[in-house]
């Protein structure tokens, strides 16, 4: 799918991703606002769903690397979760219906620079915590005399994994939406049904996928490994 190229600043800047990113960002902080303004012991339907994800995530860092562990961690992962999961909604959208000077409106996870975007953010920050929980150990603690072509390799899985999240998602997403504007090509009305329905699971899927994933890779930096 070809992208709203702008140049800003001397750098070529996919447009069409970027407002969708901005609106899912936007939407999130409005629905957000909304669920923690009136919080209540009897919980209003959107507080309910809030609380859910929040305590499913809490139970499963807490189980992966400790209550102590888990609070550090826990607000980048819900973060992760619920950009992710709004982002691959927004994309069901009909954006076909805005006509762009070149392209078309799309998910912005459409756009691998933003899921790699995110994996290099993923990357970084269990690196950092790897070592600050470590020291430099971290990069080591593979390390075996006896296997060092595999110790060399699992180094370098070390820095290579998060970007496999960042492809997972950028293809999933692209040809859900590809597959979904073929049928509206084909047939506008019920054809695209059952897919765009199927889509919408996809959208929940790939971003549990990815944030459960960071959450083990996060783990496996901080956890001690038991002597």
């Amino acid at each position: 799918m070809h992208h709203w190229i702008v140049n800003i600043f001397n750098q070529s800047v996919n447009m069409d991703t970027l407002i969708t990113m901005w609106i899912s960002m936007a939407l999130l902080i409005v629905v957000s606002l909304l669920a923690t303004r009136k919080l209540s012991i009897v919980p209003s339907k959107l507080q309910l769903v809030f609380e859910g994800i929040i305590n499913y995530f809490s139970d499963i860092t807490a189980s992966n690397m400790g209550e102590r562990e888990a609070k550090k961690h826990l607000p980048l992962l819900l973060t992760l979760f619920l950009f992710i999961l709004t982002a691959n909604l927004l994309g069901q959208l009909p954006w076909h219906l805005v006509h762009l000077a070149q392209g078309e409106l799309a998910s912005p996870n459409n756009d691998i620079n933003m899921t790699a975007a995110m994996a290099i953010v993923v990357s970084i920050y269990y690196v950092f915590f790897g070592i600050k929980k470590k020291g430099f150990k971290f990069f080591l603690e593979n390390f075996r005399v006896d296997g060092i072509m595999i110790a060399l390799v699992d180094l370098l899985e070390l820095f290579v994994r998060p970007f496999s999240l960042a492809l997972r998602l950028f293809a999933n997403i692209m040809a859900g939406e590809i597959l979904v504007f073929t049928f509206l090509g084909m047939c506008a009305y019920l054809l695209p049904l059952p897919f765009m329905l199927f889509e919408i699971f996809v959208a929940l899927v790939q971003a549990l996928v990815f944030t459960l994933l960071a959450t083990t890779y996060i783990a496996l930096a901080v956890n001690h490994e038991e002597e």
